[in-house]
């Protein structure tokens, strides 16, 4: 797999919480991190994702907006 994103985390597929046309899909990135990704129904047929199986979570964006506690 070739891309030009250059932020890409591998990780495993914990859990896909379908919904009538959304899916939540986690993946544990290990140590206790995991990121969240809201994709179509179709995307999870297509690209046939599965509980346990290893999958990454690719970040294209132009900013990072960084938050701290109050």
């Amino acid at each position: 797999m070739k891309l030009s994103a250059r932020n890409n985390l591998a990780g495993t597929i914990k859990s896909i919480d379908e919904g009538l046309i959304t899916s939540k899909v986690v993946i544990d990135l290990g140590n206790g991190n995991e990121i969240v990704s809201i994709i179509s129904k179709d995307a999870i047929n297509d690209l046939q994702l599965k509980v346990g199986e290893p999958a990454f979570a690719i970040v294209k964006s132009t900013e990072v907006i960084i938050g701290v506690p109050d």
